[in-house]
């Protein structure tokens, strides 16, 4: 474990609400749920993305998100 404080962090505030979204609430591309998935994006999973939002529209990306 790293002891060392987070240099990219400039205070121990909490991220506001506002920058806090997964995206869910609004549109969402292709692209989204390929990383929401955990996968690289290629020319493949992009087309797989697809194949799924038009299957299972809004619910493609919430069955990923906690």
């Amino acid at each position: 474990m790293n002891t060392e404080p987070d240099e990219t962090s400039s205070t121990d505030a909490p991220t506001p609400d506002r920058l806090l979204h997964s995206g869910a609430e609004g549109e969402f591309t292709a692209e989204d749920l390929v990383l929401a998935s955990g996968r690289d994006v290629t020319p493949e999973t992009l087309a797989w993305a697809e194949r799924r939002m038009a299957e299972k529209g809004r619910a493609s990306l919430d069955e990923l998100l906690p």
